[in-house]
């Protein structure tokens, strides 16, 4: 597969089809619950109000996936990016730079002028500062994995 070349298509939660839904309900378990081994409830009430990045590769499996949560559902004064997953097929050749870019370029077209605030894995502090957010606040365990608030502006 060729790492780079996936078909990235953002819908609203009302467009997903089933298999789509299917698709992106399966790689987000197979990585945070499976590979993290981080049993949580993933169906957390935010999905119909967000915006449902996926990059499918040429063989129709989704490789790549964000969620993109609108200003009051996860912060009262920011958009968020969460969700932020990469299949292991598709590691290790720029994906997830570039999944992180599609979404920040998507968040921008879907809400101008309006912060972005994530909650990043402490792990991967250094990649979301390369693109641009800045940490704010104390580390603290979020499904007993450390984490950190993160701003864009």
């Amino acid at each position: 597969m060729n790492k780079n070349t996936l078909q990235y298509t953002c819908l609203r939660f009302d467009q997903l089809s089933l298999q789509q839904l299917y698709d992106l309900l399966h790689l987000r378990q197979v990585v945070f619950v499976v590979e993290q081994d981080c049993p949580y409830i993933d169906a957390d009430g935010k999905d119909p109000h967000c915006y449902h990045l996926m990059g499918y590769d040429s063989k129709g499996v989704l490789q790549a996936y964000t969620r993109l949560v609108p200003k009051g559902i996860s912060y009262p004064d920011y958009v968020s990016i969460g969700r932020v997953v990469v299949s292991q097929a598709a590691r290790g050749g720029g994906q997830g730079k570039i999944l992180m870019q599609e979404s920040l370029d998507w968040a921008s077209k879907l809400f101008p002028d309006t912060l972005l605030k994530i909650s990043a894995q402490c792990y991967l502090l250094q990649f979301y500062t390369d693109l641009g957010f800045q940490a704010v606040g104390e580390e603290y365990l979020e499904d007993n994995i450390p984490h950190i608030a993160m701003i864009k502006k």
